[in-house]
């Protein structure tokens, strides 16, 4: 089984929903900021360790952990740039649910036959089950 998992295949959006989740409320905009970065620290330790291992370069290691996270910002740049002129409540509606779409994907389609490849089913299961639960009560919690 071949996958194509990559940083950027999410990076990008992650970004992109920054910036429409913004333009919804300043304070949704922050709350995604703030949830990203949090996301981003396992992320970037799980591309920059690997790389340090199998080389010993330091630097390699942060350029390839910079390199996946810079997708964001870029993809906040796109966003602005195209869809800024035409932006109403309702496209960014649009904007957010074609954003979450490409991240069930990538998780469904990607991220969790990686997992099943590498690890036990059971695990993996119980993982996606309790991500899902903590989504659930931060939803419930910032309500």
């Amino acid at each position: 089984m071949k996958t194509t998992t990559s940083p950027e295949n999410h990076s990008f959006p992650e970004g992109f929903a920054t910036f429409a989740g913004s333009l919804y409320s300043i304070e949704v905009g922050i709350l995604l900021a703030i949830a990203i970065a949090i996301h981003n620290i396992p992320e970037g330790i799980s591309v920059s360790i690997p790389i340090f291992y199998a080389t010993g370069d330091k630097r390699k290691a942060f350029l390839y952990s910079f390199a996946s996270g810079i997708f964001e910002p870029i993809g906040t740049l796109i966003g602005a740039t195209f869809l800024l002129p035409f932006i109403t409540n309702y496209l960014t509606s649009i904007v957010l649910a074609f954003v979450a779409g490409i991240m069930v994907y990538v998780s469904f389609a990607e991220l969790l036959p990686a997992a099943h490849k590498y690890g036990k089913e059971q695990i993996v299961t119980i993982g996606a089950v309790f991500g899902m639960a903590v989504m659930i009560l931060s939803l419930i919690m910032l309500r």
